[in-house]
């Protein structure tokens, strides 16, 4: 189980065979990397599960390879215009995931990859970039000439980039940080960074060219891939509501409402997230939450039926379909402006 959604292992993978499972999307969600928040959002787990598996599909006709294998529906693997209600179920293709020993404050990615062999998750996260928001970490680690922006220093609103940004962070660690490329290219292990980067930016492509007919702008995003016999897949799932980040109208239209809801209405709780991590990275200690001497609220009730509109509103729109009844996006949007 993760934060968001359960696993299900039918056909366990092998050092030289990839396996078949199931992600099963909840209504949970997560913020801040807390890991499972109070609430639940009503049908949440339903639109991730319909907007990633529609992405995947239109990935494929793009020639880019991933695990999808279809979403499930009465116990059968279909296609997703084989449905006739929304799917809760993803069925997938499996790779090995050995654990990542932590000792003295360092993780042992040699002993990983040494119990990996040809058949394993890259513990990387390929994150790509297609505006700089206010806020975001890329502002305190880099210059926008950097980035091919004429500017001297990042202004007070958001920038969109001449060309999408791919960089690499952890994905198993405790806290995920951003690497060089020459750390990226240790911990990828056998695969080149290089395909990583073709890839993430074809992802960017086929998504960002759909959000643009729905409606929406792309801002970034991410994608995690799995290594079988000499071949790159994309894995877990791509281009959601959690996984991304979208907007319409110039309104957040993901998880980012919530993230600025709490910062507002509970910033001692952010702040004391951001201690508790800061602690960890002094200690060597991974388990920061345990230390976090604050615990998010309960959000209002209205505020969850929002959240819930948005989801699915969001996802009628993106797919261009009604699976779900939701308000329109402009209403939906609205709603939430002011959060």
């Amino acid at each position: 189980m993760t934060s968001v959604k359960d696993f299900r292992v039918e056909e366990e993978p092998t050092a030289t065979d990839l396996g078949r499972g199931r992600f099963v999307f909840s209504d949970r969600y997560s913020v801040f990397d807390w890991g499972e928040m109070p609430d639940h959002v009503p049908n949440k787990g339903a639109s991730l599960c319909l907007m990633g598996a529609y992405n995947f599909e239109l990935l494929d006709v793009n020639h880019v390879p991933t695990h999808y294998l279809g979403v499930v529906e009465d116990g059968e693997v279909k296609e997703l215009g084989e449905c006739e209600s929304p799917p809760t179920e993803m069925a997938i293709e499996l790779t090995q995931v050995p654990d990542l020993p932590h000792e003295d404050g360092a993780y042992d990615y040699d002993a990983y990859h040494e119990a990996a062999g040809d058949n394993y998750l890259i513990p990387l996260e390929i994150v790509f970039r297609n505006t700089v928001p206010v806020g975001s970490s890329l502002r305190r680690r880099g210059e926008p000439a950097d980035y091919g922006l004429e500017m001297d220093e990042w202004p007070d609103e958001a920038v969109s980039l001449p060309e999408p940004v791919v960089e690499f962070s952890t994905k198993y660690e405790e806290q995920d940080r951003y690497l060089s490329r020459e750390e990226a290219d240790d911990i990828a292990g056998k695969v080149d960074l290089d395909r990583l980067e073709e890839l993430a930016l074809a992802v960017n492509h086929v998504l960002t060219e759909r959000a643009e007919k729905a409606g929406f702008d792309h801002e970034d995003g991410k994608i995690e891939c799995l290594y079988h016999d000499g071949t790159v897949k994309v894995g877990d799932v791509v281009g959601t509501f959690d996984e991304n980040r979208f907007s319409y109208g110039g309104q957040q239209v993901s998880k980012e409402v919530v993230r600025q809801y709490y910062k507002r209405v509970q910033p001692e709780w952010v702040e004391a997230v951001k201690d508790a991590k800061a602690e960890a990275i002094e200690t060597g200690e991974p388990n920061w939450r345990e230390n976090c001497a604050v615990e998010p609220d309960h959000l209002p009730a209205d505020i969850v039926e929002a959240l819930a509109d948005l989801y699915c509103a969001g996802t009628n729109a993106y797919v261009d379909h009604d699976w779900f009844d939701a308000p329109a996006i402009e209403d939906a949007v609205a709603r939430v402006r002011d959060l």
